[in-house]
């Protein structure tokens, strides 16, 4: 198990530079084939709901505009990074456009179910997307959602945190990140105190997986105050790892949106990639 095919959902905003160099760095360890595709809103159900009408020649080919300038920062960035257009399924580092892609997060969910991983922008407001995408990831691919930190990182995968918390959840984020586990200098299996469900310790599955090749120490700490969101981040800081492990909303989204949670947490304030699942 690789990940050889990475997908990512392109808009025109300064966090792409980040989210474009995390994909890289991702593919650069397996020698991916990266494709992009112009995120843009689902502009025809949004009129339609407001105006009940047609939508205007203007909408449409503002939507082209903003589809033809996401093609260009995509494939400005792979030239400029040395990066070759695919011509056919070698298994080279390689990159290709889809021109075809419907408006609306929708399409993350459903053509993200072909790829290994989705790279998408930490949510934020200046992605008209943002949240939206991500959870449509998340919810309805099967696969991993990667997690880029609003500042381009220099590395990932070599240092690695894997926050357990005993779930399904988590444990599925686990096995769908072996590929990276397998590769990594350091892997940390942390638990927090008063953070975990039910289900096997840190030490179990740091077991687990050291007898599927993985070098890896699991640590218990204490939140001392804090909650177990700020608590992984600020163990992933002074261990200086590269990409943190996580399974996403153990609890419902709507608690976590009523009361908070780790996920929310991470997905807020991560300045690390971030490799989550449901």
């Amino acid at each position: 198990m690789t990940m050889k095919t990475i997908l990512v959902p392109t808009e025109q905003h300064d966090l792409m530079a980040s989210t474009l160099q995390t994909a890289l760095l991702l593919a650069r360890k397996f020698d991916s084939y990266i494709e992009g595709f112009a995120l843009l809103p689902a502009m025809l159900e949004l009129f339609a709901l407001d105006h009940g009408g047609p939508l205007p020649i203007d909408v449409k080919e503002n939507d082209a505009e903003l589809a033809k300038q996401a093609r260009g920062l995509f494939e400005r960035f792979m030239q400029d990074h040395g990066v070759a257009p695919s011509s056919k399924v070698d298994g080279s580092l390689s990159f290709g456009w889809l021109d075809t892609a419907p408006d609306g997060e929708g399409f993350v969910g459903s053509y993200g179910r072909v790829f290994d991983v989705i790279v998408l922008a930490r949510p934020d407001a200046r992605s008209r997307m943002g949240m939206t995408a991500v959870e449509a990831g998340l919810f309805e691919t099967g696969r991993p959602v990667l997690i880029a930190p609003p500042s381009p990182p220099q590395r990932i995968g070599e240092n690695i945190l894997i926050a357990w918390n005993c779930s399904t959840e988590q444990a599925r984020t686990t096995a769908l990140a072996m590929p990276l586990l397998r590769n990594a200098g350091r892997v940390t299996v942390l638990t927090v105190e008063g953070g975990t469900v039910p289900g096997p310790t840190g030490e179990q599955i740091a077991r687990s997986l050291a007898r599927n090749g993985v070098r890896c120490e699991a640590v218990t700490v204490t939140p001392e105050g804090r909650s177990t969101g700020e608590t992984i981040l600020a163990h992933a800081a002074s261990l200086g790892c590269d990409l943190l492990i996580k399974g996403a909303y153990t609890q419902s989204r709507l608690r976590q949106m009523i009361f908070g949670g780790a996920t929310r947490h991470i997905l807020a304030n991560a300045s690390v990639p971030v490799l989550m699942a449901h």
